[in-house]
């Protein structure tokens, strides 16, 4: 887990190329969080970019479209370094989750040894199975329900850190992001995780809103993510060139 521990500093990556994964690691982000939720990101594409960061030496994190067991498992088995999944509201829903991400008995994941996490075959199968160990499961709470159970959601058997949507807890509240509401929430998932022994992350778009978050006690943050600093990047050089450079 000492890739989300000691105010660790990530980015979504958003689009389909492997340059994007290898500018953030030069820039020294701790890791990489690949966004198959909001990017249009397919199963090959998501391979590719998690082996470019491996080699990098930048543990990929993917989050994932859904909690779907066959999902989880194949970007397992392309190197992922683990999973970030939505809408964990539920014990329920938590345990499910651990449960695609370690094979049994701890879990349901099925084995496929033979996938680049089994060096296609190299790896015995006693190595093989011990990669389910380190592989990252991180539920999401990003709804008032999900904070209600954020203390039994970090108990349970096999989950690793909790991550904290403030966007989705707005949304669900009916409060912008930064509502003094939503922050409130935001706590207490960050309390009942650390209660839990385990991580809690958050993510912000800004340096700024990073250093806050970190210095709330959030162990990991994402911040900004390549299409955001590119866009940004973009419309700065215009308006310091023609003075006119506002999105169209």
């Amino acid at each position: 887990m000492t890739a989300l521990h000691g105010g660790r500093l990530g980015t979504w990556i958003k689009l389909p190329a492997l340059e994007s994964v290898q500018i953030v690691a030069h820039a020294a982000f701790d890791f990489v969080v690949i966004d198959q939720e909001h990017a249009p990101l397919d199963l090959r594409t998501v391979y590719e970019l998690v082996t470019v960061a491996q080699a990098l030496g930048v543990p990929p994190l993917v989050r994932v479209a859904d909690g779907a067991p066959s999902g989880i498992q194949r970007l397992l088995d392309a190197g992922a370094a683990g999973v970030l999944i939505p809408h964990i509201d539920t014990v329920e829903q938590a345990r499910a989750a651990a449960a695609a991400v370690r094979f049994p008995p701890a879990g349901r994941r099925g084995a496929g040894g033979t996938s680049r996490a089994g060096r296609w075959g190299l790896l015995s199968r006693e190595e093989y199975l011990a990669t389910s160990d380190s592989a990252l499961c991180v539920p999401q709470i990003e709804s008032r329900q999900a904070v209600g159970n954020a203390a039994a959601i970090a108990a349970v058997e096999g989950v690793d850190a909790l991550f904290v949507g403030a966007a989705d807890l707005g949304l669900d509240i009916g409060a912008a992001p930064s509502a003094p509401e939503v922050s409130e929430l935001c706590g207490t998932a960050l309390d009942a995780a650390h209660a839990a022994g385990i991580p809690c992350g958050a993510a912000t778009a800004t340096p700024q809103g990073a250093a806050a978050l970190l210095a709330q006690g959030f162990d990991f943050v994402v911040v900004g993510n390549d299409t955001s600093m590119l866009a940004e990047a973009a419309t700065a050089t215009v308006h310091a060139i023609r003075g006119d450079g506002g999105p169209r």
